[in-house]
């Protein structure tokens, strides 16, 4: 390895595949994972969200929307031996020949693309264990260097300024590079969910179930894994196998509360109107994983995924599809309507692409809703070279805590700013509609956001992976000469 910060990855799988491929009395037998080595496999890959917070809106424009992305990746089983895999990924933001629709139209592919180009690489190698579970990778060293190299070559040629935030996203890369991996290619642990080096004898229709606990902010949230073998096809030799994960909804719900306050605060308007029944609806909270996986009788390798991600809290739904499928494998799962649909309901989005001289890892965000439509009295003066000039808003600061994400897995300081700031706020959101800004706390840039759409109810919301620095920002909002300045990107 190049980098001295490697870190274990761990992830839950239930051993599914068995020794010698055969049918018998005693059940199916599937065979431990054992890839051929050096053969290239190319993978289509389809992806797609829908975020539904009709709850809250009335506008269906901004109340359900979809982004999807199709791709080809390619993998290579490098070397093998007792102790694990190294693998190379080819990756490519390139729509698939046969893909219906404009390209513009990807919002995940232009949002990859950026991803790619920021990390400096086409390509990836990993360490994985024996199941093809992500454990280390290599050439670290050579992204850092070239993330430090844009930073200093910045947009014009000026470096990019060491509060700018840029040097700390490289220092998390380099302390535990496996985010570069959850960026870039997650179809690698996707497809590790079907796969076991060890083998085991199935019953055809009869259900597994295994258990264990996930954190969620403190709160230990029992998860439920249940699998089936489906069918087996004698002439394909492949076996079909779901996997159904349910996070106990007592507990989830409990998990996400101060995220579901927040939310509940930021529509106090319409929460006053809120039934008794409208309201226990909006403080429960749900969390579930659906896979369907056709593994290979022959060498226990997965040839076709598809994997669906629900989670609803507050009154608002977030659900993300994937479906992965070898090439040189015929299809036999049934797509989600979300995938082969012609006509979505996309986000207004623009995402312009990044040049070499511009830095910051593009993983692939949360697309949210579209632009608002600016109001008459709004006023807007253009510069002579045409972009927007709109004064930044210096906004004082009610509250900052750090909360539980309500759609993943981390953390996000959540501020609440003063009433008037609030409104200082809502209107430079107004103003700022389809531009990137950039968020200051204490004169360090923290955030550089989009605006879609004007914000109100006086809520920032910033999402972060380390805690302790998110920790670190809410204590300093706590001091009296604390500020925020929001003002437009330079």
């Amino acid at each position: 390895m190049t980098s001295p910060h490697w870190k274990r990855f761990v992830w839950f799988c239930l051993c599914l595949t068995l020794s010698h491929p055969a049918w018998s009395a005693g059940g199916v037998t599937i065979p431990g994972y054992a890839p051929a080595i050096g053969v290239e496999r190319s993978y289509r890959v389809q992806k797609a969200t829908e975020t539904d917070m009709s709850f809250w809106f009335d506008k269906p424009g901004a109340s359900a929307m979809t982004a999807h992305g199709a791709f080809r990746q390619r993998m290579t089983v490098l070397s093998r031996d007792e102790d694990g895999m190294r693998v190379r990924w080819s990756l490519s933001a390139d729509l698939p020949e046969g893909i219906a629709g404009l390209a513009d139209s990807y919002q995940m592919n232009l949002l990859y693309r950026n991803s790619l180009t920021a990390y400096g690489t086409a390509a990836l190698e990993l360490e994985t264990d024996l199941n093809g579970n992500p454990r280390d990778l290599s050439g670290v060293d050579q992204i850092v260097t070239h993330m430090r190299e844009m930073a200093a070559n910045g947009p014009g040629g000026v470096p990019a300024a060491g509060e700018s935030g840029v040097y700390d996203i490289i220092a998390k890369l380099e302390a535990n590079p496996l985010q570069i991996i959850a960026a870039l290619v997650p179809e690698a642990q996707l497809l590790a969910t079907g796969q076991s080096y060890l083998a085991e004898t199935m019953e055809i229709g009869q259900a597994s179930a295994t258990s264990r606990d996930e954190d969620y902010g403190g709160v230990s949230v029992p998860v439920t894994s249940t699998w089936t073998l489906e069918s087996t096809d004698a002439t394909a030799r492949t076996a079909t196998l779901s996997l159904s994960e349910e996070a106990d909804a007592a507990a989830f719900s409990q998990s996400q509360q101060p995220a579901i306050a927040n939310l509940i605060s930021g529509f106090a308007e319409r929460a006053k109107n809120l039934t008794a029944d409208q309201l226990a609806s909006v403080k429960r909270a749900s969390k579930s994983r659906s896979v369907e996986l056709v593994v290979s009788l022959n060498d226990g390798s997965t040839l076709e995924a598809s994997e669906i991600v629900t989670v609803a809290s507050g009154g608002t739904t977030l659900r993300t599809y994937t479906h992965i499928q070898r090439e040189d494998m015929p299809a036999s799962l049934q797509l989600p309507t979300v995938l082969t649909a012609k006509d979505l309901q996309t986000p207004d989005l623009h995402i312009e692409p990044l040049p070499s001289s511009k830095v910051g890892p593009g993983i692939l965000d949360e697309l949210s809703i579209p632009p608002a439509p600016r109001k008459a009295s709004q006023t807007v003066a253009p510069d002579n070279d045409g972009p927007k000039a709109i004064a930044p808003v210096s906004l004082e600061v009610k509250s900052a805590k750090v909360v539980s994400a309500p759609t993943s897995f981390g953390s996000e300081l959540d501020i609440m700013l003063t009433p008037e700031s609030a409104a200082k706020f809502q209107d430079f959101t107004q103003a700022a509609v389809g531009e990137i800004t950039q968020v200051l706390i204490n004169d360090k840039v923290v955030i550089e956001p989009r605006i879609l759409t004007p914000i109100t109810g006086g809520h920032l919301v910033i999402s972060e992976p380390d805690s302790k620095l998110l920790q670190n920002m809410a204590e300093q909002l706590t001091l009296p000469e604390a500020k925020i300045l929001v003002r437009l990107r330079p």
